[in-house]
């Protein structure tokens, strides 16, 4: 009798959302205020889509620093600690033992069956290493790629974020008339982008795209009520 394979299916790219949701968050709220606190004080559209187009500029930049110096500051403590760990192994291997079993035992696992797993690991320091960075410290190995990555795409979510409040400024031109064409473009992308992050994550399409249209439709409209207050 044929037996259907089991293929388990899990979401992998935890990070990589968190980035383009940085990213796309702020680059739909942030240009949307400075557009929105432009209109009331201009006419013209193209002091807006300069001032908007310079901020995008500089956002995405200070954005994408933010994230590598954040991802290379994981990479640092990972290294910092396995260090430790290794000269933890080296010095202490009787206090790294008992931490083993301890670990094991926060799972259940008896004494008497965490012992050869306890031998297995001490005749494999590298992955002793390992086991004590993974199940007691609870840090996985970075990618040394992740900090360009992690740049790249904030920078890259928020330039794709912004141009969706500044690109009416580019239709009409009427400061007003584009303010109001531009509310209605940054609430539906914060629907879509909503909809479409639930949609990879599994919380659900139709909560997340709510959810994400209202925190993201009142923190643009904090930022435009800040922006117009000062302009």
């Amino acid at each position: 009798m044929p037996v259907t394979r089991h293929v388990e299916r899990h979401f992998t790219s935890g990070e990589t959302v968190r980035d383009i949701v940085i990213g796309m968050s702020d680059g739909l709220t942030v240009p949307f205020a400075l557009a929105a606190g432009l209109s009331g004080a201009v006419q013209s559209t193209s002091i807006v889509i300069t001032a908007g187009l310079a901020e995008i500029a500089a956002g995405s930049i200070a954005m994408g620093l933010g994230g590598y110096l954040a991802a290379r500051s994981d990479a640092e403590h990972y290294a910092s600690e396995r260090r430790r760990e290794q000269a933890e192994v080296r010095d202490i291997p009787a206090a790294e033992t008992k931490e083993v079993a301890d670990v094991l035992a926060s799972y259940g696992v008896s004494a008497e069956a965490a012992a050869p797993v306890v031998r297995a690991l001490k005749k494999r320091p590298e992955a002793w290493i390992d086991f004590m960075m993974r199940f007691e410290l609870g840090l996985e190995k970075p990618d040394p790629k992740r900090a360009l990555v992690s740049a790249a795409t904030i920078a890259g979510a928020y330039v794709a974020g912004g141009l969706i409040p500044l690109a009416p400024y580019f239709i009409f031109p009427a400061a007003a008339r584009a303010l109001a064409v531009s509310v209605a473009f940054t609430l539906l992308a914060l629907f879509v982008f909503g909809y479409v992050k639930g949609h990879f994550t599994g919380a659900g399409p139709i909560r997340s795209a709510l959810q994400t249209t209202l925190v993201g439709g009142l923190a643009a409209a904090a930022a435009f009520g800040i922006a117009r207050a000062i302009s």
